[in-house]
């Protein structure tokens, strides 16, 4: 009874994986070794690295090795073993914040490979230090150094957001698709190695949900639906503005009327309010609430 158990269960997991593999276009597939213990290590590391009809990732307890099936056109292996790096699990490529590595279950807790922590400088992760002789706060040092030539890699985002932003100032759904299109293709165009360590861990929370709304805005020519996708725009290049070095003062404002009184949020290189949410109908509507500089 306990054999046609297991076959069953494996069954079920080939069917489960056949039916994941089914909906990603594109595919590819790669086999990397990603370090961990047990069942629970598995059950983040497929979490972590999954993307629905993105990528799919199935991880072996007993070999440590993983099957990262994709859609080629839409990520790449950097980015999921990135966020599996995240998570607190060590590839040859990425190694985990050591920050997040502690915190995992004391079962969780596999031997790390030293190799990793060069690897990570090579590839631009640069995301821990913790062995050896490094110094994370030098090497955290160095990464913004060695990132801060390449700032455009960010401003070209920042600037189409404000594009954007202008223009459901005035209303104009067409303007507003035409600007929300620029900024997902910048947001597509960052380089993720060229930015500093901090940018970097913001960015991979951050990146697939302002390439989704900013998409949904270019889709729409409906101003008000285009104004319910940028709130939640707003809130990805707030987070990302926190760690990114500006070079004038960025305004976060707040707007108490919008969405039934909820409220909601937008950036502005002024000072003065022109509300996003209302155009000329409360254009004045809303303070700022903090200053990024």
């Amino acid at each position: 009874m306990k054999s046609l158990s297991k076959i069953v269960m494996v069954i079920a997991v080939l069917l489960s994986s056949i039916n994941a593999f089914a909906q990603i276009k594109n595919a590819k597939t790669e086999i990397v070794k990603i370090y961990g213990n047990c069942d629970l290590c598995k059950t983040t590391i497929e979490k972590a690295g999954n993307l629905k009809k993105v990528a799919n990732v199935e991880w072996n307890e007993d070999t440590k090795m993983a099957t990262l099936t994709y859609d080629g056109n839409k990520t790449n292996q950097d980015e999921i073993l990135k966020r599996i790096a995240l998570a607190g699990y060590d590839s040859d490529k990425f190694r985990a914040p050591d920050d997040v590595y502690a915190k995992l279950a004391g079962c969780c807790q596999y031997d790390r490979p030293i190799k990793t922590a060069t690897k990570n400088k090579e590839a631009g992760m640069n995301m821990s230090a913790g062995h050896g002789n490094h110094n994370h706060s030098e090497m955290t040092t160095s990464a913004n150094k060695e990132a801060s030539p390449d700032q455009s890699q960010l401003k070209a985002v920042f600037a189409n957001y404000f594009s954007v932003k202008d223009a459901l100032i005035k209303t104009d759904a067409s303007i507003t698709s035409a600007k929300a299109t620029e900024l997902a293709a910048s947001i597509k165009a960052v380089d993720m190695n060229k930015l500093s360590a901090e940018e970097h861990i913001v960015w991979m929370k951050v990146m697939q949900n302002l390439i989704t709304t900013a998409e949904s805005i270019a889709k729409s020519k409906d101003v008000v639906k285009q104004r319910g996708a940028f709130a939640a725009l707003s809130e990805g290049i707030y987070t990302l503005a926190k760690v990114s070095k500006q070079d004038t003062p960025v305004y976060y404002q707040h707007c108490p009327m919008y969405n039934g009184g909820k409220g909601a949020n937008w950036l502005s290189k002024e000072n003065e309010v022109k509300n996003p949410y209302y155009g000329s109908q409360m254009l004045t509507c809303g303070s700022t609430v903090e200053t990024i500089k």
